[in-house]
């Protein structure tokens, strides 16, 4: 292992040298891409120090085993050497998730949507819950959630919302929210009490630089149009709602949440960027998670991925077959557990990918 990491300090005084130099500092797109390598590797090279220095503990303490007739020091080597080698497997194992190669795009903010499926009244109602747990998990995260655009319900929540998240590792941990959400509870419009089942799709993008895709101007339609409300009566009477149709692909994005038209239209172009990028980035992790035999296919959208049982007050994540009884602060934003268990999922899968370079 202490050859795979002496490696990768090569790299990472390589990468400290580049990112002073001028025609790199210039060069946008190389800087973003370097800097964010090295941020990555310094991380690497504080657990390097730590596994030498605990290898030198184990070298140390061995040598004074068997040659020293201290027996005070004997007894403290005795003591180090079985602190360190407690410590040594659990700090290589560490090591070993780390040198997994990362995916780029987690470092990404994301774009997300998420739209009302089959159940009418009650589907828009649970899409609004839905928008509200992201909302409530990326506050907790200190992230930044910007509405993009959305259509309301008649009764409540959203048929479909857009929103833009930015902060530390977004499109990271966002991304195992993409899929099919289930809801089974007793709607508010139900005079009987029955239990009826709803659904609302979210989409998780990975929010593209203009470096990352380049839109000719000539393949966009642009339309302008007044702001709507619930049920779509026009909220004011200006033309400051932009949208956007991508016309060799038919991709349409829109925006109508800024009073701003010029505002709106560069929210607009960021979420087509987004989404023709992500055209691209889905074709890749289908064929990625296709060669792993993956469980966690973070790309399908069509995938029933989590179902919210509220008579029995049980979350259940059905790609892990994981449920907890906390629905209510799950709904507050509390899935954590669930993205830190996909992870490791995901994370032990590329492991036994990856096992011949480390």
């Amino acid at each position: 292992m202490l050859d795979k990491l002496n490696l990768i300090k090569q790299r990472f005084d390589e990468i400290n040298d580049l990112i002073i130099q001028p025609e790199v500092i210039a060069d946008q797109k190389r800087y973003v891409k370097l800097t964010k390598e090295y941020k990555e590797l310094k991380e690497l090279m504080t657990e390097r120090k730590k596994y030498i220095e605990l290898t030198q503990n184990i070298e140390e303490a061995h040598e004074l085993l068997e040659g020293g007739d201290d027996q005070e020091m004997i007894e403290m080597a005795k003591i180090q050497l079985s602190e360190a080698e407690e410590e040594l497997p659990k700090l290589e194992e560490k090591i070993r998730m780390m040198l997994i190669p990362k995916d780029p795009e987690d470092e990404k903010n994301a774009v997300v949507e998420v739209r009302a499926g089959t159940g009418g009244d009650e589907a828009s109602i649970f899409a609004g819950d839905i928008f509200k747990m992201l909302s409530r998990y990326c506050e907790h995260r200190g992230w930044k959630v910007d509405i993009v655009d959305f259509n309301e319900g008649t009764n409540g929540g959203f048929k479909e919302i857009q929103f833009e998240v930015s902060g530390d590792e977004v499109y990271g941990s966002l991304k195992y929210e993409a899929g099919v959400h289930r809801v089974q509870r007793v709607p508010q419009t139900e005079t009987q009490g029955r239990v009826h089942t709803s659904a609302a799709s979210v989409m998780v993008f990975p929010e593209a630089e203009e470096f990352d895709i380049e839109i000719d101007p000539k393949d966009v339609r642009i339309d302008y149009f007044c702001s709507s409300g619930p049920g779509g009566q026009s909220v004011n009477t200006t033309y400051s709602a932009v949208r956007l149709t991508h016309e060799p692909t038919g991709l349409v994005a829109q925006c109508q949440d800024q009073k701003s038209q010029h505002k709106n239209k560069e929210k607009a172009f960021k979420v087509l960027r987004s989404r023709l990028y992500d055209l691209e980035l889905a074709k890749k992790q289908a064929e990625d998670a296709e060669k792993r035999g993956s469980m966690v296919r973070t790309g399908d959208r069509s995938e029933k991925i989590r179902t919210y049982n509220y008579p029995q007050g049980r979350v259940t994540d059905h790609r892990i077959n994981l449920s907890v009884y906390d629905l209510s602060g799950v709904m507050d934003g509390d899935i954590q557990k669930f993205i830190d268990e996909l992870k490791l999922v995901e994370n032990t899968e590329k492991l036994k990918s990856f096992s011949d370079l480390l």
